[in-house]
This record gives structure tokens, sequence and C-alpha cells, in this order.
């Protein structure tokens, strides 16, 4: 028996999806899209949890029907066909209905890696090399069996209960092959269009794009992965498009100070405006940022070495000195330049994030430093009240 609140809110009845329900009890909610809704719920034979993208297929009008019909089988066949791989998510079950579509898929805890990178704000080189690692992993194997995802983001990449990547939502998937070997179609998401998406778009003599798409998407999430923002962003999105199809992108102080030149390298072979000299998903997995830790091959350097030495040494001397030489830590650019100190900035976006739901803008590129350029609402209260006093006054 399904339960009466799960039933009120927007659950399909039981004639429309007689097979569902007697397989799976549907529970909460995990997320909505424009006409799908995922719910958590569990194999009655087994006590197993799953995710049930429920999709309305009537929620579109009758013209666009057939067209988002196609698009959803063509989903389930490319789930199908990356079946079995550790970084995409796995299509458990599938059942159809006049009205209704339920995939049954993997279930990921840890939910987006948007909403976790929105806790923690940034994330170390080394976590960033795990989840691109994971992530390129994926899109390698889908490019090698014909397939691009053409909507790579951190809302479209999960994380299970082990905090490993599966790259999930296919909608905009697509297949190449001889009678189709390059897109034209403008799909997926603004700040992760890549240039040739953009003009093939645009322009009727441009060729089209292919398999690299999802390489470009791959360099704005590993960026945005560092920094917190994204690399491409304006409040007109004309500028930003501009900026994308021009390559426009700044590794800007202070955010990009601590980041490895490594790091930064393997971010402009991803993010080239020319797709024919741009990096593969293969070959960027082979690239020194995946490679430079822990190589046993890698050649010993001696000045490298003998600087990691003395900060060694004066690290043990200040903290056996600090309990009878404790240092006062100065205020002064505490209160001038806050944002600099990296412990500050992540607090201080940490705030904004759930102050604004959205990141601080200011300018041409994203700069949560604005946070402290707005004044309290309080303040502005009290300086209202203060002129009415000196008003009556006068």
């Amino acid at each position: 028996m399904v339960p009466k609140h799960i039933q009120d809110d927007e659950l399909p009845g039981k004639d429309v999806a007689k097979e569902f329900y007697a397989h799976y009890e549907p529970k909460e909610i995990l997320g909505r899209g424009v006409s799908s809704t995922v719910r958590r719920c569990i194999e009655k034979d087994t006590g197993r949890e799953f995710a049930a993208k429920i999709i309305d297929v009537s929620s579109t009008d009758s013209a666009n029907e057939s067209t988002f019909l196609e698009a959803t089988r063509r989903e389930i066949v490319i789930l199908r066909k990356a079946s079995g791989h550790n970084h995409i998510i796995e299509l458990h079950d599938v059942f159809e209905s006049t009205t209704f579509i339920f995939l049954v898929l993997e279930l990921c805890p840890h939910g987006e890696l948007f909403d976790y990178l929105t806790s923690v704000v940034t994330l170390s080189e080394k976590k960033t090399r795990h989840i691109m690692k994971q992530v390129l992993e994926a899109v390698a194997f889908i490019h090698d069996h014909g397939v691009v995802h053409r909507d790579i983001k951190p809302e479209n990449i999960l994380l299970d209960e082990k905090f490993n990547v599966k790259i999930t939502d296919f909608g905009f998937a697509a297949e190449l092959g001889p009678t189709e070997p390059r897109l034209r179609d403008l799909l997926g998401t603004p700040g992760y269009l890549a240039p040739e998406l953009l003009k093939a778009s645009m322009y009727e003599n441009e060729p089209g794009y292919g398999h690299e798409v999802d390489v470009w998407a791959c360099g704005v999430v590993m960026y945005t992965l560092l920094v917190g923002f994204p690399p491409f962003w304006h409040r007109k999105q004309m500028i930003m498009l501009r900026a994308i199809m021009e390559g426009r992108y700044e590794f800007k102080s202070p955010e990009w100070d601590d980041i490895t030149e490594t790091a930064k390298d393997l971010i402009t072979k991803m993010l080239t405006v020319d797709p024919a000299k741009r990096i593969t998903a293969r070959q960027a997995l082979q690239h020194a940022f995946f490679h430079g830790v822990g190589q046993s091959k890698q050649s010993f350097n001696a000045r490298r070495a003998f600087h990691l030495a003395c900060i060694t040494v004066r690290a043990m001397i200040r903290i056996q000195r600090l309990r009878f030489t404790p240092e006062m830590i100065t205020t002064d650019i505490v209160i001038r330049e806050p944002y600099r100190i990296r412990t500050l900035r992540k607090a201080v976006d940490a705030c904004a994030f759930r102050v604004y739901n959205h990141w601080v803008k200011r300018g041409e590129v994203q700069n949560r430093a604005a946070l402290f350029e707005n004044r309290a609402k309080c303040d502005l209260i009290l300086q209202k009240e203060i002129r009415k006093e000196q008003q009556a006054s006068a």
C-alpha cells in the first residue's frame, strides 16, 4: 500500500504503473527536473535501495511528446550500453506505461558533486585529482563507445557512499556513427558549452562538433572544483558566450595563488578553443597532474628535496618554540584584506552561498570578495532613522 502523503505528492497511481509498484516501494523525493521526479525506492524482494527517476511523458505538448519519448528511450539505450563501468550510474530496471517511464537507478547517498562543493567551497588538488580522474575515465569510456554526453557538469556528477564519482543524466547524450559523425544541436548548460558547439548553432558553414565538447566541460568542472567558481561568467549571457568562443578566462589572484602550474596546464589544455588541438579524455588521464604524486620513476630533484628539508626543520623549530614564545597574529591584513587569507576566504564563501544561494558576483568574473562590499541591512535602516531624526529636529 502506497502511503497517502506519497500518493498526494505527484506520484502516479497504481493503475498507471502496476508493474513498478509490484516490485518497488517509493519513498521520499530526492530531486526534481522539468518533467521528472527522482525518488528513493526499496526493492521489495531484496530490500535494496535505489533511485527511481519518474519521467512524465504526458507533461510535454503533443507536438514535442514523440521527440521527448524518443530522447528518453535513447537515454535508456545509452545507459545500457555504458552498463558495468564503475563511474557511470547503473540502470537497474525500466518500466514504461502510457504516460510515465520509470528508470530504476543506482542510489548515490552523497548526492550531487555540486551540493558537496557548495558545502566545502573549494577542493584541494588531491581531492580534485581523485574526482577528475574518475570523471575522465567515465568520459573516455563513453567516447570509446561512440557516445557524447553533452551535459557534463557538477549537478550531473553524483557521489556514492564512498565518495566515488557516478556520471548521470544522459538525457542530452547522443551516439556518433558513420551516418552522423558530427552534431549540430544546441544542447547543454550555458557555462559549460564548448566554443565549437556554439559556433555550430550560429553559423551554417561550421562543421559541427563531436566528443571534444565533453573534454571542454571537464575543464570547466576542474576549474570550478579548485577555486569554487566557473571560468566563464557574466550577468549578460551573450557576453559570457562570446568569452567562451574566444576562450577568455583567467587564473586570478588570490584564488589561484596556491594552485600548482601542473593543474593550470591541464585546465589550459582542456579549455583549448580549437577542438583539433584540445586534449582528449585519454590523453588527459596521462597528464602529469594525475602522475606527479607517488610516481616511482620520477627523477630525484636535489634542489626541491633540500628546500623541503629546510621548511621541515623550520617548522619543527617553530613548533618547539611556540609554547615559550608564542607569536602574535597580526590583525592588520585581516582588517584590510580578509579575503587573501585562505581560511577566511573559505568561511566567507560558505556563508555567501547560504545567504544568497548562488555565487556572489562582480564584474566579468566570479568574485566572492564582493561580499565585503555589501553593507548590512541593519546599518542602512539605522541611517534612515538618523536622517528622520535630523529632519524632525531641523
